[in-house]
């Protein structure tokens, strides 16, 4: 498909875009910023989780960390081999940022660094030790599957195909984190002040875009709910979550 004005009654049809070469000039720019956002949102949390592997008070919480990096470094791969195949520099990409550059603590949510990657906001705060990087694994791990189950829909279906292989290992961090908020508050840990704290930040990284953009991202295939939609979704999993664990 190269004609921008028919791709939508195409798509509409049940097609799927295959290949770099059937792919619109606007798609593809759509398309390129939806997969970029992923990688730099993969490389900088398994950046985060690799500074706070040694914080974890005993072996089987340090292999989970170690376990987090690689499948977060190894799912970044998947996409930005997609990438290549528009042209990015696959080479360059993994030196290109400082993936473990933050923001000051107490910068407030939803806050962007001027001059950075295409990672989402959240992941610009810095972790306070093991249980705030439980509790933040946590959080984020909810978010993540709630994003992704919305890109397994994606029309560019080399794309859908690998976020289907990456949402299990996802789902499973997210499992891993409760596991290990359920030891820490055994151990009488009190998790209330990063909760606190990280669940605006999450929050704030559900956001809408403009109206005719998102038509026009729906229309392609490219977004199906919007931000406030997806965003009820992670508060209900999150508070489930919550219930589960005997924290209000």
């Amino acid at each position: 498909m190269s004609d921008e004005m028919n791709i939508a009654d195409y798509l509409a049809q049940g097609g799927r875009l295959t290949n770099p070469t059937n792919v619109p000039a606007r798609y593809r720019a759509e398309l390129m910023k939806i997969m970029a956002t992923f990688v730099d949102s993969e490389l900088a949390g398994a950046a985060g989780f690799a500074d706070v592997i040694n914080a974890g008070p005993g072996i089987k919480e340090r292999i989970a960390a170690a376990r987090i990096v690689l499948e977060k470094t190894d799912n970044a791969d998947r996409v930005l081999r997609l990438m290549g195949e528009f042209g990015a520099n696959t080479d360059r990409y993994a030196n290109h940022h400082p993936w473990s550059d933050r923001l000051p603590r107490d910068t407030g949510p939803g806050t962007r660094r001027s001059a950075h990657d295409m990672r989402l906001s959240v992941l610009n705060y810095p972790l306070n030790g093991w249980a705030d990087a439980v509790v933040m694994n946590l959080c984020m791990g909810l978010g993540v599957c709630v994003q992704l189950e919305e890109l397994v829909k994606v029309s560019y279906q080399p794309l859908a195909e690998a976020i289907r292989g990456i949402l299990p290992a996802e789902r499973h961090h997210a499992e891993l984190a409760e596991e290990g908020l359920v030891r820490l508050l055994a151990e009488g840990a009190d998790l209330t002040g990063s909760l606190a704290y990280w669940h605006p930040r999450v929050a704030a990284m559900f956001g809408d875009v403009a109206a005719d953009r998102m038509a026009q991202l729906r229309a392609w295939g490219l977004r199906d709910r919007g931000g406030a939609d997806l965003q009820a979704e992670w508060q209900e999993r999150f508070d489930q979550a919550l219930i589960r664990l005997g924290v209000t």
